[in-house]
């Protein structure tokens, strides 16, 4: 989770199940930040058992928060299979939910759709289902951000799911409480390493760019306060490489570094984006230049620069009136494309599909098919996935 900033893409929020494990007795760790949880979404496309083993026995992660929907009509494609895939790991599953609702009605009613898509993911009743508040809210009152979210907790208990929040670390006491003991903030600082932020809550996210052996991709990455989101229980899955978790734990709690914006240059990119999540649309490339508007998942932007500056991808959108910029990534998301002018042709799968007729169907081997899209020929394949061919 996603975050997070608004300024972030972040489609993500979790799904949880298994009452099966989950709990640990934490002990701080003076070298990094504890990888303890990390939430998926859409965003990072099908996550086998494998890779969910590889975070548990590699990396130390204990809990997976799995998005399971937003708005009021939008389910995740891959909540189900996240959290099957999560249970099947042995790792303790919650949701999350990412939040629209500016008033108390759209609060309630985004409460009872992401009650129900949790049940119908299969999330296990006395799992955390989480709201993920941190795009249209920053224009309404602390107030009434504070009411939204308790009307929309309150729903969500209704479903037997344990409530929470999360938020912006900056919007904490700015644009809604949180009260101790409770709560989710993420923060990024450069260099996570014996540092504990926000421990007065549940968790902390201190990183949107953790990578992990066999996953490709960014991953949101959270230390755990006390036991909220395992249950309360003790487990008895512990890590089997504590070489290599106290390693890579490290090594994921910096932030990739950011370019000078002095030797940042903009270049030439036309291209279409159809948001996944609500982005804020600023006035410069900088997540501390002025709001123009949120904009909300599905809106369509036509770019015509781009630039990697203060850790972020960022792009221009020309408007009536000059210029919008918002965030599409981390640094770490190339520009290098965008120089060569290409791009890439995706194939969306169809029931009745597999590797072999895609592969077969486009001129390809399986193997490189599935190479392309940083999966094996073993990976599962789900009707409406977008696949690279090209």
């Amino acid at each position: 989770m996603g975050a997070i900033r608004v300024d972030k893409l972040k489609s993500k929020l979790v799904l949880s199940g298994v009452a099966a494990i989950a709990a640990f007795s934490f002990a701080l760790n003076a070298d990094a930040a504890r990888m303890d949880m990390v939430d998926v979404s859409n965003h990072n496309g099908y996550m086998s058992t494998a890779e969910y083993n590889s975070m548990r026995t590699e990396f130390g992660v204990k809990a997976v928060t799995v998005k399971i929907s937003e708005g009021t009509t939008y389910k995740d494609p891959y909540a189900t299979s996240n959290i099957a895939n999560v249970q099947s790991a042995k790792l303790y599953v919650n949701g999350y939910h990412f939040a629209h609702y500016t008033t108390k009605s759209q609060a309630i009613a985004e409460g009872n759709f992401a009650g129900r898509m949790a049940k119908a993911s299969g999330l296990p009743v006395g799992a955390v289902l989480a709201a993920d508040v941190e795009a249209g809210q920053g224009s309404v009152s602390k107030a009434t951000n504070n009411a939204n979210n308790k009307a929309f907790m309150k729903q969500v208990k209704k479903y037997g799911y344990r409530p929470d929040v999360y938020t912006m670390g900056s919007w904490v006491g700015t644009k809604m409480d949180l009260k101790k003991g409770t709560g989710w903030p993420a923060s990024y600082p450069y260099d996570a390493s014996g540092k504990t932020w926000y421990s007065w809550s549940h968790a902390w996210q201190f990183s949107s760019t953790a990578h992990f052996r066999i996953s490709s991709g960014n991953f949101d990455a959270s230390q755990l306060y006390g036991t909220y989101y395992t249950a309360g229980q003790k487990s008895t899955v512990k890590p089997t490489d504590k070489k290599a978790v106290k390693a890579n734990s490290k090594k994921n709690s910096k932030q990739p570094a950011a370019q000078s914006n002095a030797s940042a240059k903009w270049v030439k990119e036309s291209k279409t984006y159809t948001l996944k999540t609500a982005v804020n649309l600023r006035t410069g490339a900088s997540t501390s230049s002025k709001l123009i508007v949120p904009l909300p998942a599905g809106t369509t932007v036509k770019t015509d620069r781009a630039i990697i500056q203060g850790g972020y991808r960022w792009v221009r959108q020309p408007r009536s009136h000059g210029y919008g910029y918002l965030v599409t990534g981390p640094a770490s998301n190339s520009l290098a494309y965008v120089k060569g002018g290409a791009s890439h042709t995706h194939y969306t799968v169809k029931f009745g599909d597999s590797w072999w007729v895609i592969a077969q169907r486009n001129g390809l081997s399986m193997y490189t098919l599935a190479a392309k899209n940083g999966k094996s020929i073993y990976s599962t394949i789900y009707p409406g996935e977008k696949l690279i061919i090209k």
